[in-house]
């Protein structure tokens, strides 16, 4: 008898705590989901604002580790940044509005290759996460980035140009109702980079709150990642 993948559905994976050590001493606390079978890709996960509650567990982020190792075989990695609490713990540091973040950035795309040992590493930003993500995810082994509400404040032209001839995939989907980036802002702010496929989502808010809409955008990232896992099944 199957029943439908609900909020607080929880798939089968190998779930791990980690601790990833930054070069300047700090100790920040993560989880990787793993599926239990084939690994189609790894896909580590730069979290909103924690100045506004974002963190590893955001509900986007905790639903796809809930669900994507087992539905399309991707292993989830989520930490913390410094000074950020979740129901995990709370990583070393304090919160310095994304510049000593950079060394976070660092330590956790090295923590996936050197511990995690990934084959290939895509990185998602939300939000705050997304800043994070343009500005210090450059590291030439990562495949591709996606990009889920990118407020476009911290992130300079200077970051834009760097990608731009690095030519790397991103995505971009941007809500329609996005408090700080709508779709007609994004196309100029994006105008430059070719290589940036935007993806603007009817009804959409900056949260993405609601059902359909985690579905939307984990299919979104299955389709990057591990396209012949579509589509995603509603019930199991």
């Amino acid at each position: 008898m199957t029943e439908l993948i609900r909020p607080s559905t929880v798939l089968a994976a190998l779930r791990t705590p980690i601790t990833i050590k930054t070069s300047d001493g700090l100790n920040l606390i993560g989880e990787v989901a793993t599926p239990a079978g084939e690994i189609t890709g790894s896909l580590l996960m730069l979290h909103p604002n924690p100045s506004g509650g974002g963190m590893m567990d955001s509900h986007i982020y905790k639903k796809a580790a809930n669900r994507l190792p087992a539905l399309a075989g991707i292993q989830i990695i989520r930490f913390n940044t410094r000074g950020t609490t979740s129901e995990a713990g709370t990583s070393d540091g304090e919160f310095d509005q994304g510049v000593s973040e950079k060394l976070d950035v660092l330590a956790a795309i090295d923590y996936c290759f050197d511990q995690l040992n990934v084959k290939e590493l895509y990185v998602i930003g939300w939000s705050f996460g997304t800043e994070l993500a343009l500005k210090y995810a450059c590291d030439k082994r990562i495949k591709e980035l996606i990009l889920l509400s990118p407020p476009m404040i911290a992130t300079n032209d200077e970051d834009l140009e760097f990608w731009k001839e690095d030519g790397r995939a991103i995505t971009a989907l941007i809500p329609e109702h996005d408090d700080y980036l709508k779709p007609d802002q994004a196309k100029l702010r994006f105008s430059k980079l070719p290589n940036l496929k935007q993806i603007d989502v009817a009804g959409a808010k900056h949260l993405w709150v609601g059902e359909p809409m985690v579905y939307l955008v984990l299919s979104e990232i299955v389709k990057i990642i591990a396209p012949s896992r579509l589509p995603l099944p509603t019930e199991i």
